[in-house]
């Protein structure tokens, strides 16, 4: 399949949306699950582009860009590997696969836009101390400036030139290679899914956990399934929490009146 003009233009300018979007009104929240189904549309293949933007999102998990750190931007990732999934004809796997390089990729770019963005940040510190609010608004939205072009400089370039570059690395690309990507494509689920549970309370709850991989792996109850079954554990947990705390007050408000018929007056 070959990229229109105008998917570039369109996959450019939501690439620049969508760290704009990330860093202030939080609509899609930097998730490239969002991602991945924009592009999926704007390609004509938003299956496609939910199976790559969900397993990207399955690395995000758990993590965030806490005191201005950076991490891989899997957001410019889902939405090239999604066209490069669609354009080039290999699958799901394969866009995948080359989206966690340009993920990683983005650090760097990441960190870039980080670093031009002091010289605003200064103009408005300046502005404040002048109280000048013209100015402080002008470079507050100067500011998205490096930003937005971090991003989409990056995928419009590799938009252009990224057909005839994938259709030459597809065919000279040796198997082991196409293989690689696809054994790696097939594994970042599984990663993502390790890294959450790293954050989740799961000696607490490991009860639930086996419940759910017995319900998957043995019975294949699909995935909804096994979230409505989730679902209904939780509110259950929580019923049963909210019914204790109810017995620790009860009882506690039993033996302070116990103390108060016996003498005991408080101050």
């Amino acid at each position: 399949m070959e990229i229109q003009v105008w998917q570039i233009i369109a996959l450019t300018i939501l690439s620049m949306i969508l760290i704009w979007d990330s860093l202030s009104t939080a609509i899609f929240d930097g998730k490239p699950m969002f991602a991945g189904i924009l592009a999926g549309i704007i390609m004509g293949d938003i299956t496609t582009g939910l199976a790559v933007g969900a397993t990207l999102q399955l690395m995000v998990l758990g993590v965030g860009t806490y005191g201005g750190s950076s991490m891989p931007d899997y957001l410019t990732g889902a939405i090239v590997g999604t066209v490069f999934a669609v354009t080039s004809g290999q699958g799901v796997e394969f866009g995948i696969g080359l989206a966690v390089p340009v993920g990683l990729l983005m650090v760097n770019l990441d960190v870039l836009a980080r670093f031009c963005n002091v010289f605003f940040a200064k103009r408005v510190e300046a502005a404040i101390d002048r109280l000048d609010y013209p100015a402080i608004k002008r470079n507050i939205w100067f500011g998205m400036i490096p930003w937005g072009l971090s991003r989409a400089l990056p995928v419009f370039i590799m938009l252009i030139f990224g057909e005839d570059i994938v259709n030459a690395i597809v065919n000279h690309m040796p198997e082991w290679l196409t293989g690689g990507l696809s054994v790696a494509g097939g594994l970042l689920p599984a990663v993502g899914i390790a890294i959450l549970l790293r954050y989740l309370p799961v000696k607490k709850y490991i009860s639930f956990l086996l419940l759910g991989f017995f319900l998957a792996a043995y019975l294949s109850v699909p995935m909804v399934g096994v979230a409505i079954f989730g679902v209904a554990m939780a509110v259950i947990e929580f019923k049963k929490n909210i019914a204790g705390n109810q017995v620790v007050a009860a009882a506690n408000t039993g033996s302070s009146q116990e103390g108060l018929l016996d003498g005991e007056y408080e101050d």
